[in-house]
């Protein structure tokens, strides 16, 4: 096709790698949101409102502040970011707060509780096995982490 630019599939090893990249600012903010709203018995739309705006604001923050580094303006680093991410978070927080709605009394066990973790952290990785081959295939069209690349 003439004018069209053709990217070739992205390996796992790349695909990985982006997810443990997104998981990561996710994690990080899902699981202080879950904490916070655990911790002050805010009820469960709250604490699930809260650990998703956070993992989307440490998702983006990690890319942000990696694509800045390498001399972008802000404007144009907040764009490869959300460029790079959202589909990627999107997903992660899909699946993991899924599993965390869908599994009796999780959002209900405190702190302190084996429930609480293991659901939290089981959702993270059923959401990284289902985020990786969606990151792979739009690395390999030339979008989502792909972006990123371009300014390492």
């Amino acid at each position: 096709m003439t004018g069209m630019t053709q990217h070739h599939g992205a390996s796992w090893t790349t695909a990985v790698r982006a997810t443990l990249h997104c998981l990561t600012g996710c994690a990080v903010g899902e699981i202080l949101g879950m904490v916070i709203g655990t911790a002050l018995a805010w009820g469960n739309v709250s604490t699930m409102i809260l650990a998703i705006s956070l993992a989307f604001l440490f998702g983006y923050s990690f890319t942000l502040f990696a694509v800045l580094r390498s001399g972008l303006s802000l404007r144009a680093a907040i764009k490869v970011a959300l460029a790079a991410d959202t589909v990627s978070i999107a997903v992660m927080e899909l699946v993991d707060n899924g599993i965390i709605a869908l599994t009796p009394g999780a959002m209900e066990a405190g702190l302190s509780e084996g429930l609480f973790w293991s659901t939290l952290l089981g959702g993270f990785a059923v959401a990284f096995v289902i985020t990786t081959p969606v990151n792979k295939w739009m690395i390999g069209r030339g979008k989502g982490h792909a972006v990123v690349h371009a300014h390492h």
